[in-house]
């Protein structure tokens, strides 16, 4: 049993630097990929060695396999780590892996066929005993077959990609008359990011949890579990918040679940790290504790997004685990030997706009500063980082431990209260909202519970007028500065100024007069005092009866940011009079820089609101831009194949009885 002495990581972001982390760790040197824009991302700098593998596009780099060996070859190195996504749950490129005598960090190749099959891995399963869901998964249905078979499975029922993962190629159905616009466009996003179209249908359980098993097996046939995770906040079957344990289980019931995904690894002679994933429905309100059913759903043949939480609360390396196990060796630990302590909590900051459908979002990162103290960051991007467009929009994975699940959860709010996230659109407010939610707080999960509280996709409300008095007093406090914040010094109190400033704060312009402890804005005057803490960043304000607590980073000396519960407002003192406004074009207009993947209607077409009219891939997901009213498509201004950049107009629209307005917007599915 040779050690591991150099590690190729055949993935990107926060992954790879989270390998690499375990890596220095145990002396083993690491070699990055990175394709032409990811050139500069920390990744690649932290790496003792990189190769580039080619343009922007996964399928001309981070997924070609020959390229990927070839670099392991031309390196030295003697074992390659998938990480999550891309080459992670590939037949081929385990077995190439064999063939080229490089240790593959995974299970063997057969194990990936059969699990990374859902279909044989539904059948697989009910003939161990696990449950399934009724289902139709036939080899090589066709279409017509898939439209049949839903009528026989019933409604409302999951159309899931085959070979897929990370709720790429699914789609929930509630009604015969969806079908076939859904197949369509399972079929497409599967074939997109997993080169298969294949797909089966589920009967969709409406209200259930989503309740995964971490195991681990060795090539001594040894297989343990280290507990489970409870992933039911998602959106559009893409995890958003995880956590372990899952809460409200009893012990019986743990260990059913435990017992469950430790047979499904053992009937396929498993090794390395996988997740069971199971669809729970709890037992009714008031009635029988053991009343709860899991159904088998998936089993991912890889170290998992959220592993981490799984770490916090075994206080277990699972990648030091990966790579031992991949060397030869025995698992660490027996079954008995494993504990859990306290809880642990994880949320995934993505580059999307929660308030606008979350459309993906790309650019520049030109300020960021990642909480510390109590709080785990596994991040792939630093500030002066840019988000690419042509991958998944997950920027890091903040992640806590309490003593408990509050605990766990309070330590991890306060740390989306200290990000400082600015350049992009992110989904820090709307986590922070989801995890203040008395539904979450009060662990009432299911996989649906976003859906049901649709306004925890609202915006987070903020006093404008608060965010205008704060940026006078920091530029009061240093109105002599060349850097506005290098001459404070701890606590301050408010200097006694005369001032009036005009302020253009979260879009609104505003005038500040303050009169020694006086401010106002308007009709509205108040007593005002404010305190800065330099080291750490961050301002009190109290204006009469509101008040307010941010961070800070200036731009310039009339421009900076504000960052509110985990938003970020950018504010300007004294404005331009003549700032430009923004005006739409009229028309759909691209919400994000992506690819038209499909024309839904020709020219001349009629169409009603709510019809799908063409549809863009960005980020690895679909997003169909629908009529918001009647009207004809007159032409589009792109074809399916076309990259488009943000903003572009891709449709010329012509709404009914509009004799002003020759545009409708788009909406997002």
């Amino acid at each position: 049993m040779a050690k591991i002495k150099k590690l190729l990581i055949a993935n990107r972001g926060e992954i790879a630097r989270r390998i690499m982390r375990t890596c220095r760790q145990q002396g083993i040197a690491t070699v990055a990929v990175y394709s032409e824009p990811d050139a500069s991302l920390p990744h690649v700098m932290e790496a003792d060695q990189a190769v580039c593998l080619g343009p922007a596009a996964a399928r001309e780099s981070y997924l070609v396999i020959d390229k990927v060996i070839a670099a392991a070859k031309a390196t030295g190195a003697d074992a390659i780590h998938p990480g999550y996504g891309f080459l992670s749950e590939n037949t081929d490129f385990a077995a190439a892996c064999d063939q080229a005598g490089i240790i593959f960090v995974g299970p063997n190749a057969r194990a990936i066929e059969v699990m990374g099959d859902k279909a044989a891995a539904r059948k697989l399963m009910s003939q161990s005993g696990v449950p399934v869901l009724p289902g139709f998964d036939e080899e090589g249905a066709s279409d017509s077959e898939l439209t049949a078979a839903a009528t026989t499975v019933g409604f409302p029922l999951l159309i899931k990609a085959v070979a897929g993962g990370g709720g790429k190629g699914m789609r929930v159905v509630n009604a015969a008359g969806e079908f076939d616009e859904a197949l369509a466009a399972a079929r497409r996003e599967a074939a997109n990011a997993f080169g298969d179209d294949r797909v089966l249908l589920e009967r969709y359980l409406a209200t259930a949890r989503h309740v995964e098993v971490q195991v681990f097996a060795d090539n001594h046939g040894n297989a343990v579990h280290l507990f489970e995770r409870d992933c039911s906040v998602q959106r559009r079957h893409q995890k958003i918040i995880e956590e372990a344990p899952a809460p409200g289980l009893d012990e019986a019931t743990r260990n059913a679940f435990g017992h469950a995904a430790v047979q499904a690894a053992k009937a396929i002679d498993y090794r390395g790290a996988g997740t069971v994933e199971f669809l729970y429905s709890p037992p009714a309100a008031g009635g029988d504790a053991d009343g709860g059913q899991f159904f088998f759903m998936e089993m991912n043949t890889r170290l998992q997004v959220e592993h981490p939480v799984t770490e916090m609360i075994t206080g277990e390396d699972l990648v030091a685990w990966q790579l031992s196990v991949a060397a030869g060796e025995p698992l660490p630990k027996q079954q008995e030997q494993i504990t859990r302590h306290g809880a642990a909590m994880e949320v995934r900051l993505y580059a999307e706009n929660p308030e606008q459908g979350f459309l993906p979002s790309s650019g520049l990162l030109h300020h960021l500063r990642w909480p510390h103290g109590q709080s785990r960051v596994d991040a792939g991007y630093e500030q002066g980082d840019r988000v690419d467009e042509h991958y998944d929009p997950m920027i890091a994975k903040l992640i806590c431990h309490g003593s408990d699940r509050n605990a766990a959860r309070q330590q991890l709010i306060n740390a989306l209260d200290a990000l400082e996230l600015d350049g992009i659109h992110h989904n820090a407010a709307f986590l922070r909202r989801v995890l203040n939610d008395d539904a979450f707080a009060g662990a009432e999960l299911d996989t649906r519970l976003l859906e049901h509280r649709p306004q925890l996709m609202d915006a987070t409300a903020v006093n404008t007028e608060l965010l205008a008095l704060a940026a006078t007093r920091l530029q009061a406090e240093n109105v002599a500065s060349d850097s506005p914040w290098h001459s404070l010094n701890g606590w301050r109190p408010l200097n006694q100024r005369l001032r009036q400033t005009r302020v253009e704060a979260n879009g609104e312009q505003l005038t500040v007069r303050e009169d020694q402890q006086h401010a106002t804005i308007g009709e509205h005057s108040a007593p005002l005092s404010f305190s800065v803490n330099t080291t750490e960043h961050s301002l009190r304000l109290h204006w009469g009866t509101d008040s307010l607590a941010a961070r800070f980073a200036w731009q310039n000396a009339h421009r900076l940011t504000l960052f509110v519960g985990g938003q970020a407002y950018p504010v300007t003192l004294n404005p331009s009079r003549d700032t430009a406004q923004h005006d739409d074009a009229g028309g759909f207009s691209a919400p994000m820089s992506g690819t038209i993947v499909a024309l839904h209607v020709v020219p001349g077409d009629s169409v009603e609101a709510g019809d799908a009219v063409i549809t863009l891939e960005a980020m690895k997901m679909e997003h169909t831009l629908r009529a918001t009213v009647p009207g004809t498509v007159n032409n589009f201004t792109v074809a399916a194949g076309d990259s488009v950049s943000e903003g572009t107009l891709l449709v010329d629209f012509t709404a009914q009885d509009e004799d002003t307005d020759n545009g409708a917007t788009g909406g997002n599915q």
